[in-house]
């Protein structure tokens, strides 16, 4: 029994066999989702060939600390924003092993938001070490703390395919 709904585990099942086929090492950046991603990646077995290693950066210190966001993007654009998005993913490929990578930070709530970042809001950027850097700005809506996560790692699961498409 999976402590993650159907379609997130098969999603997560069908990366791990392609990635481990394949050679693909995997990290993650993740605030709203406090680790999920990585969580359900490794409910699968044979996942510590494919997962290198996660990062649950909640706080803007922990993201400069453990993904060097800069501080000026920070208090510039916020945590939730997508120059922080784009600068976790890309601490989270150069302080890992991994070939892939996705970041999310967003609003899960209930509180938290705000006209201009209303509850639901989530940024997210996946990409690899040679190659594009995808990003998508979601809005989920206010569908409640657990939907909004949920819907993130559905989201992010699909990035981490797209960001690894073409390589080998």
């Amino acid at each position: 029994m999976s402590l993650f709904p159907e379609d997130i585990e098969e999603q997560a099942r069908r990366i791990i066999v392609s990635f481990g086929a394949r050679g693909l090492m995997v990290a993650t950046a993740e605030s709203c989702t406090g680790g999920l991603i990585a969580g359900a990646l490794t409910e699968i077995s044979g996942s510590s060939a494919v997962v290198d290693r996660g990062f649950v950066t909640y706080t803007n210190q922990a993201k400069m600390d453990m993904l060097g966001v800069s501080e000026a993007t920070l208090a510039t654009f916020g945590a939730v924003s997508r120059e922080t998005a784009l600068q976790m993913v890309h601490g989270a490929l150069f302080r890992s092993r991994a070939s892939v990578a996705v970041a999310v930070t967003g609003i899960a709530g209930p509180g938290g938001g705000s006209a201009e970042k209303p509850v639901g809001l989530v940024h997210l950027a996946a990409g690899r070490r040679q190659g594009p850097v995808l990003h998508r700005e979601m809005h989920y809506g206010d569908i409640g703390r657990t939907q909004v996560r949920l819907a993130t790692i559905r989201t992010a699961l699909d990035m981490l395919v797209e960001a690894a498409g073409e390589i080998g």
